[in-house]
């Protein structure tokens, strides 16, 4: 009785051994279409002028850029997650020089209120991180809607720039 247990118990333990390795697909493991320009990003926002002249320094946050679900290579999202101004938003790409904008739209799913962005582009290599070691920069324009009026009279739009986001803290190498 023993040694039918031990073959049942083999048996078992077997077949999930037989079948759990086969491939379903010949695809190949990989990036997005648009990886180059995919990323965590740690940015600032400054306030500039008409001029394009920094008069304040906004304020500091995260940043993501993501394919969409198509994996196409004319748009990606663009998300601070909530870290400045709460907005995610389809932007335009041109993938082969790495730039981005947007017309006037809606920035976050309740529809309150539309921005634009200019001037978007992604430098391989253009920053340097907290360590010194280089790494891939962002900068763009963008400007609100919905921002006060007598804020609005400060400044023309907000350069947002920054580097991607290294994983490590200032003090580790």
């Amino acid at each position: 009785m023993r040694k039918y247990i031990f073959i049942i118990a083999l048996a078992l333990l077997a077949i999930p051994a037989l079948t759990s390795c086969d491939t379903e697909t010949k695809e190949e493991p990989g990036g997005t279409a648009i990886e180059k320009m995919c990323g965590y990003w740690d940015v600032s926002y400054d306030a500039v002028d008409e001029n394009g002249e920094i008069v304040d320094h906004y304020a500091d946050g995260i940043l993501f850029t993501y394919n969409l679900a198509d994996n196409g290579t004319q748009y990606m999202w663009l998300d601070d997650q909530g870290s400045f101004w709460n907005y995610k938003m389809i932007v335009n790409i041109d993938y082969g020089k790495k730039t981005f904008w947007c017309d006037w739209k809606d920035y976050d799913a309740e529809g309150s209120g539309q921005a634009i962005i200019t001037d978007g582009e992604i430098v391989e290599n253009g920053g340097v991180n907290e360590h010194g070691k280089p790494t891939d920069s962002i900068s763009f324009y963008i400007k609100f809607t919905d921002e006060k009026p007598e804020v609005q009279a400060l400044y023309d739009r907000l350069w947002v720039h920054g580097v991607r986001h290294s994983g490590f803290s200032p003090d580790t190498e």
